[in-house]
């Protein structure tokens, strides 16, 4: 049985666990270095843990009246089980709380379980970007998505 988990802000001592476990997950992974220039630039940061160990991360870019979900990631050992969606909607409640009406989001259409999740989270398809990610054969688009907050 799993400990509850436990969301907390996202610090400097996070950095290296939260790289890591990106690094796990993604075969173009943000650096370290991508997750302090956001810490830096005041983006809302998020990980939960269970039991004291990170299992997720996520990072939200706040605008005037919408946030931009930059990267959110979950242990792949705890996937399935409904954490990415409980620490989405803690991402959500953070860009509501500072002013967001919308919250908007880039996924690689190869990532099937990540859009069938967004999908799932009532986030809907508004446009592409083309080239948008580095990939193994040059570039992949990204769908990008929004979904209005209450």
């Amino acid at each position: 049985m799993m400990p509850p988990l436990d969301y907390s802000a996202l610090t400097d001592r996070d950095l290296d666990t939260v790289a890591a476990l990106e690094a796990s997950l993604q075969a173009f992974p943000w650096s370290r270095g991508n997750f302090a220039d956001s810490l830096a630039a005041g983006h809302a940061a998020l990980v939960c843990r269970a039991g004291g160990d990170l299992v997720g991360f996520a990072v939200v870019m706040l605008a005037p009246d919408e946030a931009h979900l930059l990267v959110i990631g979950i242990d792949r050992r705890f996937q399935g089980q409904g954490h990415g969606a409980a620490l989405l909607q803690r991402a959500m409640e953070a860009a509501q709380a500072g002013g967001a009406r919308r919250m908007l989001l880039e996924v690689r259409p190869s990532n099937r379980q990540a859009v069938t999740f967004y999908l799932r989270s009532g986030f809907t398809q508004i446009g592409v970007r083309r080239g948008y990610y580095p990939a193994a054969a040059g570039r992949e688009d990204a769908l990008v998505f929004d979904k209005e907050l209450p």
